[in-house]
């Protein structure tokens, strides 16, 4: 689900990992169109390294 949000609405997806910041600054690259690839592609990679920590933690 979290990554059908990082490729249509790529903002949502920091907020839902709890980087809001991060959400607002993606938020503004997403304004241009051309801006909406790149933010696309870091919201998925923003979200594989949150996914990654995850597990990391869950075995420490």
């Amino acid at each position: 689900m979290r990554l059908l949000l990082a490729l249509l609405l790529p903002f949502t997806v920091f907020f839902t990992i709890g980087k809001p910041f991060q959400g607002i600054f993606c938020l503004l690259l997403q304004f241009t169109l051309i801006g909406w690839i790149p933010a696309a592609i870091w919201a998925v990679y923003a979200l594989s390294n949150w996914r990654t920590d995850q597990k990391l933690k869950k075995y420490q």
